[in-house]
């Protein structure tokens, strides 16, 4: 088989689909993963042969309409929730021409995309082949494909579509635990954690002496994206007096560090650090939480986004997380959460029931044969 996966614009969908198509290079089949042209790097590190199909990144894509008009970000969470949609809809449509030229030239079979990979359903059609949906986190909002919707009017048209395909196969791999009541049917996955690595140092795989507290907001860190939220964030958690780690690329490392007593900062491969950690702190994003869950660390969960909160609940529900919602994020809040998930036990018993029920789930190399039946 010859399979087209299709990620978003951000290292956590590749890190997301990553195991999958590895799985499927490791049966002998072949997989070529697309996505924008800065994902590029991420990809090749991730050992997978990239193609690039636009040369814009996510953030031009939510930051400007088909136009090329300025856009700002809503207030409203609802609203929110609508204008990821219609971003992610704007870069379906700006990768399409690419992915189907892709897809044709190859001979593709088959077409996995991951959530809000909105081209991955047109290509597929255009190319007369199945398509394959993957999530890479615990849930989206429904609400995002019909804004999405909303933005594709032409190329729906072109293809004689009112709404966007059916997939042929969805595969999850949120614990079953997680899953909403109204969650479609699926092919479940074990996640696996595909972050960047490097070349490892004796604390990121030993416990300290001293209680460990991980915090991060996730991979796209940068001195324009997320570093005051997490330089606040750690400055906070730092007032708890544990031995700290603040995972963010390198590059900003050195500038969240100064101030903090007790830290390590930069990039850290969570699939190794995090089993040596007491507490997993951070913004609620879909990698950093499955990859917590994996760990069985608990976790407290600081939204910086509101299709966020959903799925932060549905954890706390578990009893493996504690949310502090954003704005209600003072000091004193942070650190009365971090105090009471550190003192009780039953925070981390719950976690590693989570990590059991992950490590029960199929492992991606059994699903390879689900790809075969829906390319059939």
């Amino acid at each position: 088989m010859r399979i087209l996966f299709l990620a978003g614009g951000s290292p956590a969908t590749i890190f997301g689909l990553a195991p999958l198509a590895t799985a499927v290079r490791n049966a002998g089949h072949q997989a070529f993963m697309a996505s924008t042209e800065e994902m590029m790097p991420v990809v090749a590190g991730a050992g997978l042969p990239g193609v690039p199909v636009t040369g814009r990144s996510i953030r031009d894509f939510m930051t400007t309409d088909r136009q090329g008009r300025a856009l700002e970000w809503p207030e409203d969470p609802l609203e929110h929730v609508a204008f990821i949609g219609r971003g992610f809809g704007r870069m379906a449509a700006d990768s399409l021409p690419a992915l189907v030229e892709l897809g044709r030239a190859w001979r593709a079979d088959l077409v996995v995309g991951g959530m809000l990979c909105f081209a991955a359903p047109l290509a597929a059609r255009q190319l007369g082949i199945p398509w394959v949906r993957q999530a890479w986190d615990t849930g989206e909002p429904a609400e995002v494909d019909g804004a999405a919707e909303s933005v594709l009017g032409p190329e729906l048209a072109g293809l004689g579509l009112d709404r966007l395909p059916a997939h042929d196969l969805y595969i999850d791999i949120c614990p079953p635990s997680l899953r909403p009541g109204d969650a479609p049917g699926a092919q479940p996955m074990r996640y696996v954690p595909g972050n960047g690595q490097r070349t490892l140092e004796p604390w990121m795989y030993t416990p300290g002496s001293r209680r460990r507290v991980l915090v991060t907001a996730g991979s796209r860190v940068s001195r324009t994206q997320y570093f005051d939220y997490v330089r606040e964030l750690a400055r906070k958690v730092g007032a708890l007096g544990t031995e700290l780690l603040v995972a963010v690329p390198d590059e900003v490392a050195g500038e969240l560090a100064e101030g903090l007593p007790h830290v390590r900062a930069g990039w850290m491969p969570l699939d190794v650090v995090a089993p040596t950690c007491d507490l997993v702190v951070h913004h609620a994003g879909g990698g950093t939480a499955l990859s917590a869950m994996n760990a069985g660390v608990p976790q407290l969960l600081i939204p910086n986004m509101p299709k966020l909160v959903p799925p932060s609940r549905r954890l706390v529900d578990f009893g493996a997380a504690l949310m502090v919602p954003d704005g209600e994020d003072s000091q004193d809040a942070v650190v009365a959460a971090c105090e009471k998930i550190l003192g009780d036990s039953a925070y981390r018993e719950r976690s590693q029931a989570l990590a059991r029920e992950i490590a029960a789930m199929p492992a991606p190399a059994q699903v390879v044969e689900a790809l075969a039946g829906a390319a059939c």
